[in-house]
């Protein structure tokens, strides 16, 4: 008997892909919450500007 058979790694992949399948099927429900379409998920982000007193110069 070989420790590292084919065998042991077909597993792996298979019990991953099992795996895999059933976080995916038991997360679903919280999909629509996370992705939405790309106009509603991009915000224009504006710069701060300096007040009008950064500009003023005190004499």
């Amino acid at each position: 008997m070989n420790l590292f058979a084919p065998d042991l790694y077909r597993n792996f992949a298979l019990g991953f892909a099992v795996g895999a399948v059933i976080v995916g099927a038991a997360t679903i429900d919280q999909w629509g919450d996370q992705i939405s379409s790309p106009a509603n998920a991009a915000v224009t982000l504006e710069a701060p500007q300096p007040s009008d007193d950064f500009w003023s110069i005190s004499e």
